[in-house]
Parts: structure tokens; C-alpha cells; sequence
């Protein structure tokens, strides 16, 4: 990871990350009572001690006081996070500056995100590719080859480990040279399915596992559709490959949509079951049919993504980017507006928005009229 800026927030220290966590096993302590604990007190260190009078006072139910008054005697907080270094994992909380952006955004956000491997800064270019745990000849054909070929543009692909099209496409990742993440519905001391752990090595060593589940935590089957909320959650859009009516996968395209995230679908053989949902979702309007994988790249902007990594690295933000992409937005703005506003000379706004555009922060969209890509990273101020 790369070392934080000056004036970025600081990773919850030790002292206050063992209640996160401590928490984090308290059955029925999810987003919003977290909210409501961290809002009410200055630390969840004094949460973690409060009695059930201010544990009331904070917000909550007395159910929950009560299960919260029951189970804090059975952890040790300090444990916790002996038992996570142990593992290697590493836990996140909302307040981390290594907490992905892009999951924060959702409602339902976990709190803690256990991780093992590098969450990378890369990963805000992401993908989710799902499917059928049954592929077809054909569906396996294509999960790999849009995989592999997202990886190869320097996408970096996510699912869920699980059988069929997502270890399908995480193994095209890593062969393509790229980036994977793996979204687990168990704590990451454990490998579901068992067979995949050569395969979660591999990742970790080229990517991270992710779950919001704590060391230890065995795979349940109401825990799986809970998990596809973070699959979404940390990508740009879902690509469903095969998939039931009923499948994992159009689970994960439904919360996609809800997180107001880009959905995709390849069309199948009518006479397919693997791809009645994958159909259903081209038929309904829900899904934007892929036939390609310029079809993901140019509906999410991420066709020059190898460029605009290239050109991060070598041409660091400066005051003056930062101050035209205050005077773009996400409708179009033409040139003559961006230098009456900035002051600049239009041949200074003009090569500058060059460059913007190949960082992948503003869009040419007409002659000479710009609109922002996508949110800007935080220092650029936008």
C-alpha cells in the first residue's frame, strides 16, 4: 500500500480497531447500530464499556442491549486482533483511508471489512463477473474470455470463489497478468469451496479475499446472498455470464441495480436454463446485453484504462488540475466557459483537459465541451 498524504486520515488505531472488531461479533450489531453507537459515543473503546442505560440512551432497542450485555463478557477484544494478525488478515473500518471508496457508497456498507491481500487504490477501475455454478461449454468459454480480457485492460475482476463461471473468471485474471478480488461468505481462516484454496492463494498473492464475516465464521447458505452486496458494491458494474431465474447471480444484478451500478448480461440459447436469467435481464431492460468486452469497457468509460494508470504514475495532480475540475461537472461545459471561469488562456486549458482525459477525470463529449468521467480522487479537491 501505498503511504498516505499529509492532512489524510490516519487507520483506526489498535486501541479502538479491538472494539470494531469486538463488536463485529455481537450477533445482530450490523450498520445501523454501529451508527448509532459511534454516533452517540466519542469512542466505541467507551461504547464497548457502557452500561445498558447508555447503551439505551445511544439508540437501542432493549433486545439488542441485552444480547450486547450477554455476549461482551465472552470476547477479548485484545484476542480478536491477535487471532487476525495470526491469520493474516486485515480488518478495515469505515474511518480507514484503505476502506474501498467505491463500498462505502452502498447503504448496506459493512462496517468492518476483513481483508487478506492488498485492497488496492487500483481497484477503482473494478468489474464483477458472476455466474452459474454449472456453466455451459459455451458459458465457460465466455466468462474466461471476458475475464482475460478485462484483466489484460487493467481491470481488476471480482466474484465470489465460488464453483463454475467465478473461479472460471478469477484463474482468466491471474493468467491475463491482472488483478482479483474474492468475496467470501465465511471468514477468510476458511476456503469455500475447500478445492478452491490453491486458487484463494493465488489471489491473495495477485489481489485480496474480502468478507464481512469474522475469523472462523463457517459458510451458510443465508450468508451467500448477503455477501453479493459487496461483490457489487466494490465494482463500476456486474456482468452476469449464466445464470437461473433464481440464481446467486441475478441476486448479485438486482442489488447491482439498487446500488445504482451498471449491469451486464450475455445472452444464451433459449432453450438453455443457464441462461433464462441472463435473457430475462436483456428482455427486461435491466441488463445491457455484451456480446464483447468493449461493450463493459465503453459503457463504463474504461476503454483507455491502461493509459490513464500510466499517466497517474507519471504525471503527479497539480493546483491547476484541481482548479479547472471545479469548473466541470457532469454536464457539459465548453472550453470558453472553463477559461472565463479559471482565467487561463485557452491554450492552457486546452492541453491540460488533454491530459485530464487521459487520467480518465473528464470526458470530451461535442466539440470542444467537457463533463466529468467519473468523482475525482480526493486530491483533487473536486
Amino acid at each position: 500500500m501505498s503511504t498516505a498524504k499529509a492532512g489524510a486520515p490516519a487507520a483506526t488505531p489498535p486501541q479502538e480497531l479491538k472494539f470494531w472488531v469486538g463488536f463485529n461479533r455481537i450477533p445482530g450489531v450490523g450498520r445501523v447500530r454501529y451508527q448509532a453507537l459511534t454516533g452517540y459515543f466519542p469512542s466505541l473503546a467507551e461504547a464497548w464499556q457502557a452500561g445498558p442505560s447508555e447503551l439505551r440512551a445511544a439508540g437501542l432497542d432493549e433486545r439488542i442491549v441485552r444480547v450486547i450485555v450477554a455476549e461482551r463478557p465472552k470476547i477479548d477484544p485484545d484476542a480478536e486482533l491477535a487471532a487476525l494478525a495470526g491469520h493474516g488478515i486485515r480488518a478495515l473500518t469505515w474511518s480507514d483511508p484503505a476502506y474501498p471508496a467505491r463500498l462505502k457508497e452502498i447503504d448496506d456498507a459493512p462496517p468492518v471489512l476483513y481483508t487478506r491481500g492488498d485492497m488496492s487504490g487500483a481497484d477503482e477501475w473494478a468489474v464483477s463477473v458472476v455466474g452459474t455454478r454449472r456453466p455451459t461449454p459455451y458459458g465457460r468459454q465466455v466468462a474466461e474470455e471476458l475475464a482475460y480480457q478485462l484483466a489484460a485492460n487493467r481491470i481488476c475482476v471480482v466474484s465470489g470463489l465460488a464453483r463454475g463461471v467465478d473461479a472460471i473468471a478469477h484463474r482468466a485474471a491471474l493468467q491475463a497478468g491482472g488483478r482479483t478480488v474474492a468475496v467470501l461468505a465465511c471468514g477468510l481462516d476458511i476456503v469455500y469451496p475447500p478445492e478452491h484454496a490453491k486458487l484463494a492463494r493465488e489471489i491473495i498473492e495477485h489481489g485480496a479475499l474480502a468478507s464481512d464475516y469474522p475469523p472462523g465464521t463457517q459458510p451458510r447458505g443465508e450468508y451467500f446472498p448477503r455477501r453479493n452486496r459487496i461483490l457489487s458494491g466494490l465494482s463500476l458494474g456486474v456482468l452476469v455470464v449464466e445464470g437461473d431465474v433464481k440464481s446467486g447471480a441475478l441476486i448479485t444484478a438486482r442489488l447491482a441495480v439498487d446500488q445504482n451500478r451498471e449491469v451486464f448480461a450475455v445472452p444464451g440459447s433459449v432453450f438453455s436454463p443457464q441462461s433464462r436469467g441472463t435473457n430475462l435481464l436483456i428482455q427486461q431492460g435491466e441488463a445491457k446485453l455484451v456480446l464483447k468486452v468493449e461493450d463493459v469497457l465503453e459503457e463504463l468509460n474504461l476503454t483507455m484504462v491502461p493509459q490513464q494508470m500510466e499517466m497517474k504514475e507519471l504525471l503527479p495532480a497539480t493546483d491547476t488540475e484541481a482548479d479547472l475540475l471545479r469548473h466541470i461537472s457532469k454536464e457539459p461545459v465548453h472550453i470558453d466557459e472553463v477559461c472565463r471561469q479559471s482565467g487561463l488562456p485557452v491554450s492552457t486549458v486546452s492541453s491540460i483537459l488533454a491530459m485530464m482525459e487521459l487520467k480518465g477525470l473528464v470526458r470530451q463529449m461535442g466539440p470542444m465541451a467537457y463533463v466529468r468521467a467519473r468523482e475525482a480522487p480526493a486530491s483533487y479537491g473536486g
